[in-house]
C-alpha cells in the first residue's frame, strides 16, 4: 500500500513538474528563511546563558539626580561592588569591569589591544569562561597578571603555551605576567575581550591608585553574585541605606542623589536601556521572529492555495478510485502522504539552500550566527518536525476536500470546487499580500532611518577628518605640532576626543543659572585645545571661541552649547556669557555659546555640554586632510607619528567612518530586513504565479470564444489580472495602518528620526501593483497571444 501511494505521488508530481517545483521551491524557500532567522533569534535570545549561575549574577546601574538633570548610567562608582560584599552576606563575590585601549608589545610585536578588561580577582568565580591553563582562583589575584585568550596567545606567542611568559603593557611598558589562557569568548557573550589585566594592576599602569574612596565618579561596570534563594528584591530594597550610609552627607552637600538598580545578567544584551560591552535590541529580535513566522505562513498557504485550486483536476482520480472501493480515510492518507512529501523534499533542498546562504547571512548578520547547518543537529531535527508538521497540517485541508467528492458527480463532469474554496484561496491571497505590503513598508522605513542617520547634518564638520589617539603619549602636541608642514594637511586640533568618536565624559560642575545660583550638576565635557572649534566648524552664537591671546582661557573659561543654556533656564546665548563656573577646583567664566552639534548618537537627543582647554587631557589628533594625493599625506603622517611616538603602531579612522560605524546595528537590520522582505515577497509572487497560470489554463476555452468575438489583446490582459489586482487593492488597506503603527514604535527608540510620509504608502502601492502585474502579466499575455483555435479544437 505504501508502495503504491509513493508510486501514485511522484507520477503525480511529474506529470505536473511545473506546479510541483513551484509549491517545492516555494515551501523550500521558505523554510530556509526560518531556519536562518531562528538560528539568529536562538542567538540573540541566548546571550549569556552558558553561565552556570546566570540566574544569581546581576549589573549594579544607577541613576544620579541633580536640581536639573537625571542621568541614568550602567557604570557605578568604585567602592560600590567591595562595600556591598564587605557588608552583605547575601552578595557572596562582586566584580568590577573596566575596559580601555591598551598599547602591548612583546619584541617587536606592537599592538592596541582594543578589547582590554581591567577585572577584579574574583571574575572567573562569577563568570564560566572556560580556561585551558592557569587557576581560576587566582588568574588574576596579583598586580602584574595578565589572562589571554586563545587568539591573543597566539597573536603575541604563535602559540597557546603563554604560561609565565612576559608582556609589556601601557604606554610606560609594565611588565606583566601571563596567569592564564581562556577559550576564545562565545559569540553570545555581552563581555568581549582578548585581554584581562587584574585591576589590581591599576596602579602599575596609571601611576597613580585606584580610586576605592571615590564615590562620586561612575567608572566601572560592577556585577553581583548572589548566593543561592537570596531574594534580590528585598536585597534592592536595601540599597538606598548603604547609599545614605557610604554618601547621604556628601549627597546633600553636592545637592545630587543617586538611586541604585539591579538588572538580570540575562537581561543586560537585550532589554536593558543602558550601554554595556554589546547591546541588542528585544524589539527587533520581535520583529525578526514575526517575520520568519510570517514567511513560513506565506510558503503554507502558496501550498494550501495550489493544492485547492488545483482539486478539480484531481475529482476524477477520486472519483473512480471511490468506485472501485477506496474509503474517505484511504484517500486522505494519500493526500496528506502527497503534502507530506512535498514538504520533506523542501526540506531536503532547504539545507542545502541554507548552507549555501549561510557564509552571506553570517556577514550580513554582522557576526557568525553559525559556521555550519549540521552543526547544530537539535535545529536540524527541529526542522525536520516542523516539515512534518507543515505537510500534515497544510494538507488536511485539501486532503478533506478531495476525499469528500462525489464519484457521480464528478465522473459525469459537473465538479466545481464552488464559492467556499473560492473565497479561502482569495483570503489567503489577501493575507499573503497584507504582509508582503508590511514588509515593504518596513523596508522604505528602515533604509530611509539609516540613510538619514548617515547623512543628517550634525553641527560639525566631519568630513576627511582623520582621527588619531596618542593615549597621552607625553609626544603628542610635538607630534601634532609636526604635522603643520606636510601637503596635504590642512588643519589640526588636539583633544580629549572628537565629537561623536570619543572623549566625551561626564563631571561634576557647578554652573550659575539665570537667578544667580550656582547650580550642580553632572553635564557632559570636552577637554580641548584653541583649534578645536575652528578644526570641526562649530558655529558660536554668543560671546566668543577659545584663544591662545587671552591668558585665563586655558583652564579659566568655558564654552557651553545652546542645551546648557536651555537648562540653566536663560532665555538667550547671550544672557549665559560672563557667568561664573566651578569644575575640579577650577572657577572661571562662560565666554561662549555654541550651536547645538550630535556629539552622540542620533539614538540620544543631544545633551548639555561643555568645553574648556585643559592640556593634559590631550590624546587625540584630529587632522582635516586634502582629498588630493590622501595617501601620500597619510604615509608622511605615519612618518612623523614613528618619529616622535615610535612605540606605539600608527592607527587612524576617518571620522566619517566612525559615525557610520555607531549605526552598523542599524544598517545590519536594514539589510537583513531588506533580503528577508525579498524572500517573502517572491514567495509570495510564486504561489501568484502558480494560481495565475491555474487560472489561465481553467478559463483557456473562455479566452479563445472571446478572442474569437472579438476581444483585444489588452482587455484579455485584464480579464486575467483584474483579480488578483482588486485583491492586492484590499491588502493594501488593510496593511498601510498597521504597517505604519508597527514601524513608528520601531522608530520611538531613534531621538532623530525620518518622517513616515504619506510618499512611503504610495510607492508601496505601486510596487506591490507592479510586482504582482508582472508575475501574471506574463501568463495572461501568453494567453491572450495564443491561438484561439487551439484552445476550441476539442469543442
Amino acid at each position: 500500500m505504501l508502495k503504491n501511494y509513493l508510486v501514485v505521488a511522484f507520477r503525480h508530481l511529474w506529470r505536473n513538474r511545473a506546479f510541483s517545483f513551484i509549491n517545492i521551491l516555494g515551501l523550500a524557500v521558505g523554510l530556509t528563511a526560518f531556519f536562518l532567522i531562528f538560528s539568529w533569534v536562538n542567538l540573540e535570545t541566548s546571550y549569556d546563558n552558558f553561565h552556570s549561575k546566570a540566574d544569581r549574577i546581576y549589573r549594579i546601574t544607577s541613576t544620579t539626580r541633580t536640581p536639573a538633570t537625571v542621568d541614568s548610567q550602567a557604570m557605578t562608582f568604585t567602592p560600590i561592588g567591595p562595600n556591598l560584599k564587605k557588608e552583605y552576606p547575601e552578595v557572596e563575590e562582586a566584580v568590577r569591569l573596566s575596559t580601555d585601549w591598551i598599547l602591548v608589545r612583546k619584541g617587536e610585536k606592537h599592538f592596541i589591544e582594543r578589547k582590554t578588561v581591567l577585572a577584579d580577582s574574583g571574575f572567573f568565580k562569577v563568570f564560566d569562561f572556560p580556561l585551558i591553563a592557569g587557576n581560576r582562583n587566582t588568574a588574576l589575584t596579583a598586580s602584574g597578571s595578565v589572562v589571554l585568550t586563545e587568539s591573543a596567545a597566539r597573536k603575541y606567542f604563535n602559540n597557546t603555551d603563554a604560561m609565565g611568559k612576559e608582556l609589556l603593557v601601557g604606554g610606560g611598558g609594565t611588565p606583566m605576567t601571563v596567569t592564564g589562557v581562556m577559550k576564545d569568548i562565545p559569540e553570545n557573550s555581552q563581555i568581549k575581550a582578548d585581554l584581562f589585566v587584574s585591576l589590581s594592576s591599576y596602579r602599575a599602569l596609571y601611576g597613580r591608585p585606584i580610586p576605592d574612596s571615590e564615590w562620586t565618579n561612575h567608572a566601572y561596570y560592577t556585577y553581583l553574585l548572589f548566593r543561592p534563594h537570596t531574594d534580590v528584591a528585598a536585597f534592592e530594597r536595601k540599597l538606598p541605606d548603604f547609599l545614605e550610609r557610604h554618601t547621604g552627607e556628601q549627597a546633600r552637600q553636592l545637592q545630587m542623589s543617586d538611586v541604585l538598580h539591579l538588572e538580570r545578567l540575562r537581561d543586560v544584551y537585550l532589554r536593558s536601556k543602558l550601554d554595556g560591552f554589546v547591546t541588542g535590541s528585544i524589539r527587533n529580535v520581535w520583529i525578526f521572529s514575526t517575520v520568519g513566522i510570517f514567511i513560513l505562513l506565506i510558503a503554507c498557504i502558496n501550498f494550501v492555495n495550489l493544492t485547492t485550486a488545483r482539486s478539480t483536476e484531481r475529482a476524477r482520480e477520486v472519483g473512480v478510485r471511490k468506485v472501485i472501493g477506496a474509503g474517505r480515510l484511504q484517500l486522505a492518507r494519500q493526500f496528506v502522504g502527497e503534502s507530506v512529501l512535498i514538504c520533506l523534499l523542501a526540506f531536503a533542498v532547504s539545507l542545502l539552500l541554507a548552507g549555501v546562504a549561510l557564509p552571506a547571512f553570517n556577514t550580513l548578520a554582522g557576526k557568525v550566527v553559525s559556521t555550519a547547518v549540521f552543526m547544530h543537529p537539535r535545529d536540524i531535527a527541529l526542522l525536520f518536525v516542523l516539515s512534518l508538521a507543515i505537510g500534515i497540517l497544510a494538507g488536511i485541508y485539501p486532503s478533506l476536500v478531495l476525499s469528500a467528492f462525489r464519484p457521480v458527480t464528478v465522473l459525469k463532469g459537473r465538479f466545481a470546487t464552488g464559492t467556499k474554496g473560492m473565497l479561502l484561496r482569495r483570503g489567503l491571497v489577501v493575507f499573503q499580500f497584507f504582509i508582503s505590503t508590511v514588509l515593504i513598508i518596513g523596508t522604505i522605513v528602515v533604509y530611509r532611518q539609516v540613510r538619514y542617520m548617515e547623512t543628517r547634518d550634525l553641527g560639525f564638520a566631519k568630513d576627511q577628518e582623520i582621527e588619531i589617539d596618542t593615549n597621552f603619549d607625553p609626544n603628542a602636541n610635538a607630534f601634532k605640532a609636526s604635522l603643520a608642514g606636510i601637503p596635504g594637511v590642512l588643519s589640526t586640533c588636539i583633544a580629549s576626543g572628537a565629537p561623536g568618536n570619543n572623549g566625551v565624559t561626564s563631571a561634576y560642575t557647578k554652573l550659575e543659572n539665570r537667578q544667580g545660583k550656582m547650580q550642580e550638576l553632572n553635564i557632559d565635557m570636552y577637554l580641548v585645545d584653541f583649534d578645536f572649534m575652528r578644526q570641526y566648524g562649530l558655529k558660536v552664537l554668543a560671546g566668543r571661541a577659545f584663544s591662545p591671546a587671552y591668558a585665563s582661557d586655558t583652564g579659566a573659561a568655558m564654552v557651553m552649547n545652546e542645551s546648557a543654556v536651555r537648562m540653566l533656564g536663560y532665555r538667550s546665548p547671550q544672557e549665559a556669557v560672563g557667568r561664573d563656573f566651578d569644575q575640579w577646583g577650577r572657577k572661571g567664566k562662560i565666554i561662549g555659546v555654541v550651536r547645538d552639534f550630535n556629539y552622540k548618537s542620533l539614538r540620544e537627543s543631544i545633551s548639555p555640554l561643555v568645553m574648556r582647554v585643559e592640556t593634559w587631557a590631550w590624546l587625540n589628533v584630529s587632522v582635516k586632510v586634502s582629498a588630493a594625493n590622501l595617501p601620500a599625506t597619510i604615509a608622511a603622517i605615519e612618518r612623523n607619528w614613528n618619529r616622535l611616538i615610535p612605540t606605539r603602531p600608527f592607527e587612524y579612522i576617518f571620522l566619517d567612518e566612525a559615525f557610520k560605524k555607531k549605526y552598523a546595528a542599524e544598517a545590519g537590520f536594514g539589510r537583513l530586513f531588506f533580503y528577508f522582505a525579498a524572500l517573502a515577497i517572491f514567495i509570495s509572487c510564486l504561489g501568484v504565479l502558480g494560481l495565475a497560470s491555474y487560472s489561465t489554463i481553467q478559463r483557456r476555452k473562455e479566452i479563445g470564444v472571446r478572442k474569437v468575438l472579438g476581444a483585444s489583446v489588452a482587455s484579455v490582459v485584464t480579464l486575467l489580472s483584474k483579480d488578483f489586482l482588486r485583491l492586492v487593492g484590499l491588502a493594501l488597506l488593510i496593511a498601510s495602518p498597521i504597517g505604519w503603527w508597527v514601524m513608528n514604535r520601531w522608530l520611538s527608540d531613534f531621538a532623530y528620526r525620518a518622517p513616515i510620509s504619506w510618499w512611503v504608502f504610495g510607492v508601496t502601492a505601486g510596487l506591490s501593483l507592479v510586482i504582482v502585474f508582472v508575475t501574471i502579466g506574463v501568463q495572461a499575455v501568453r494567453a491572450a497571444l495564443e491561438n484561439p483555435t487551439r484552445a476550441l479544437r476539442s469543442e
